[in-house]
């Protein structure tokens, strides 16, 4: 990915549940009116950036958020007959919120960011010298076994160990606050270590209905 000039303000698309991570690729359906406007200024930019972040519910009502997300490039988008899009985020680096942008003419919602506590994220991939992939697949594979979900053993055995744990992370079925988690790790080892630990309390908790990961 070519190098991209980090603003102090981005747009920010507060979806719960989803979860992107740098280097990691991450498709969404926009409809939304606002969500719409977003995408069109979005591809005005020379970045070409969207923050994804998690809202988090509050007693009052408030529409807050959480205080980590993850930018992404647009580098594939499709225009439906309906006007809708199709697109792909590609995580360039995490940010901390600093404050919400109040006023303006946006639809959409925009925060001042700190990009420099993640200045990790624009480096090369991550590796983890410990990982054990054999007993990782293994417990993976009961984990799959026990939520009746299938997936591309082949694939798995052969990915790097970013691209792995990573796509495991976003791809699992886990809450919006174990997602967040995943996301906030602040390496790869501790991301794995978060992974394992999830997928061994979902072990105890108990299987799940019928689903498929693709």
């Amino acid at each position: 990915m070519k190098r991209i000039d980090l603003p102090d303000i981005i747009a920010v698309f507060p979806l719960p549940g989803a979860l992107l991570l740098p280097r990691a690729r991450l498709p969404l359906h926009i409809f939304e009116p606002r969500y719409l406007a977003m995408l069109d200024d979005c591809l005005k930019t020379p970045g070409r950036l969207i923050g994804m972040i998690q809202p988090l519910g509050t007693p009052g009502g408030e529409k807050r958020l959480a205080s980590i997300g993850c930018a992404g490039r647009l580098t594939q988008f499709s225009e439906t007959d309906d006007g809708r899009y199709m697109i792909t985020l590609t995580g360039v680096t995490r940010f901390r919120l600093r404050q919400e942008v109040e006023g303006g003419f946006t639809p959409y919602r925009r925060c001042t960011v700190d990009w420099a506590p993640f200045a990790r994220d624009l480096g090369p991939e991550e590796d983890d010298p410990a990982f054990d992939r054999a007993g990782f697949l293994a417990l993976l594979g009961r984990y799959l076994a026990a939520r009746r979900l299938g997936t591309d053993w082949d694939n798995l055995k052969e990915a790097e160990p970013e691209l792995l744990v990573n796509a495991l992370s976003m791809l699992l079925p886990f809450s919006p606050e174990d997602r967040q988690a995943l996301l906030e790790a602040p390496s790869l080892v501790t991301r794995r270590e978060t992974l394992v630990t999830l997928i061994e309390f979902a072990l105890r908790a108990g299987g799940g209905e019928d689903e498929v990961l693709q």
